[in-house]
């Protein structure tokens, strides 16, 4: 599909969000192409490093919502969350590029990579709750991990936006760069790791990630079930439309 192009070039798959005129929000169909696509590299012995890329402007916007309205995610065996399993259970290594907007699962997904390079003008959220839902990705587990409680609280409750200066702080992103070099340094960076043993690359994650793994895939199934839930109630419902109507949500009446 042309809202995910895969390319494949000396041990690295490059997955590349091209929906830019949507700010590269995702649908259902473009879950299931990245999912596919991480199988099929998990399953290849030629595939050594996977790289998660947007554009220059533009990481992902998050969820597109008017599908969401149309077709909720409200199952978890739904396409965004068998991208997520695949993606936290990926057994190589993994690189993102992230420049401009991260919204949500934009921002989620960068905790299961394993390198993350970002635009100056890169910008993460997660507004869930702003939204009337909860974290996803096990993002409730891994956000208060990495950044400690009480900035994983403030960056979860208030889902405020957060530049690249303050990801590099807390640790989620490795170095920032220009946004024209970031797509260009994640390469670089690939090509460093697909030269090296991929048994000895495999090992190694394995054992970083051993402590945590089955904590962070059942946390993503009981993320799933709460989001499901929430997603049909009416908060929820409220913010999605007010989003679609371009107006501002009013929660005075639901809770």
């Amino acid at each position: 599909m042309q809202e995910i192009l895969i390319h494949f070039d000396e041990g690295v798959t490059t997955l590349t969000f091209n929906r830019v005129d949507k700010k590269n929000a995702f649908t259902a169909a473009m879950y299931a192409a990245c999912a596919d696509a991480l199988d099929l590299a998990r399953d290849d012995a030629a595939v050594r490093v996977v790289v998660l890329q947007g554009h220059p402007t533009v990481f992902s916007a998050g969820n597109d919502i008017q599908e969401f309205l149309n077709t909720p995610a409200d199952r978890s065996n739904a396409p965004v969350f068998r991208f997520l399993k695949s993606l936290a259970a990926f057994p190589k290594p993994i690189i993102a590029a992230v420049c401009g907007p991260a919204v949500g699962i934009g921002t989620t997904m960068l905790f299961h990579c394993d390198l993350v390079y970002a635009g100056d003008n890169a910008a993460f959220s997660m507004p869930f709750v702003n939204l009337g839902l909860c974290p996803e990705a096990g993002s409730s587990l891994l956000v208060p991990a990495m950044m400690g409680y009480h900035r994983a609280a403030e960056a979860l409750l208030l889902g405020e936006p957060f530049m690249a200066e303050a990801a590099l702080e807390v640790g989620l992103v490795n170095r920032i760069v220009p946004p024209m070099e970031a797509n260009g340094v994640a390469q670089l960076q690939a090509r460093k790791l697909a030269s090296k043993p991929l048994g000895s690359l495999v090992e190694t994650k394995r054992l970083l990630k051993k402590a945590h793994l089955p904590q962070v895939l059942e946390r993503i199934d009981e993320e799933a079930q709460s989001f499901g839930r929430l997603l049909h109630a009416p908060a929820a419902q409220e913010s999605l439309t007010a989003f679609v109507e371009k107006r501002k949500p009013d929660f005075s009446k639901v809770h």
